[in-house]
């Protein structure tokens, strides 16, 4: 009897930080939301249109920590989607960010970062489960505005356009050297068994309802530009 109520004690336990696990999905995705609809409203400084059209996937980070003295550090937890083969957006999967930095700096930041995947080769590095930025896939900072301008060289080579939006302020920002890793406890708290990114971003796995707001305003971010 006694071993069977320390079962139900830790499978009690269990269940509780699953619960917590998955309300801290929710709010990550309803962070998300909020991020993209806030920098989709103001057109003239946000992503543009060519970047949004051409993007094969899209990853948002809600209040990724940039600090330190002298040596800088990063990190965060986000949220991708890819269009699938049919042109829809798969359901989210999620990971975290983890990278460094060395150079003159002091203090502490919590920036929204947004990531545009632009080519195959950068979806697959997502498809995985850990990749790094620099290294695996290239990145640079991502062109602002309504348009992008045919001067630039974003549709070269890039595999990852990154911005980042501090203060009211967007712009491109530099995550050379970034790890992105698969979330795994958040990918089974939201869909109840462990999954991996490709199973997820490919299609395979039904969008669930939590993610049906973030999922609408990644479809609707050119329209909410235009106006």
């Amino acid at each position: 009897m006694k071993k069977f109520l320390v079962l139900l004690a830790i499978l009690s336990l269990g269940l509780m930080a699953w619960a917590d696990e998955k309300e801290d999905d929710i709010d990550r995705l309803d962070a998300s939301t909020k991020v993209l609809n806030e920098i989709m409203t103001t057109p003239d400084k946000g992503i543009p249109n060519e970047v949004l059209d051409g993007a094969k996937c899209i990853a948002v980070v809600p209040h990724l920590i940039k600090g330190g003295f002298v040596f800088g550090a990063k990190h965060g937890r986000g949220v991708a989607t890819c269009r699938t083969s049919d042109g829809k957006w798969s359901a989210p999967s999620f990971f975290t960010v983890t990278g460094g930095s060395w150079g003159a700096q002091i203090g502490v930041e919590g920036v929204d970062l947004v990531m545009m995947i632009m080519n195959d080769k950068g979806m697959q590095q997502l498809l995985n489960s850990k990749f790094q930025i620099g290294g695996d896939a290239s990145a640079a900072a991502g062109p602002v505005g309504r348009h992008a301008s045919a001067g630039t060289d974003w549709k070269l080579n890039t595999e990852i356009l990154t911005y980042s939006r501090a203060r009211g302020a967007f712009a491109g920002i530099s995550l050379e050297g970034a790890a992105i890793t698969q979330d795994s406890n958040a990918i089974e708290a939201m869909y109840g068994k462990a999954l991996t990114p490709r199973a997820i971003l490919t299609g395979t796995v039904p969008p669930p309802t939590a993610a049906q707001q973030f999922l609408a305003t990644v479809r609707d971010a050119k329209t909410m530009a235009a106006k």
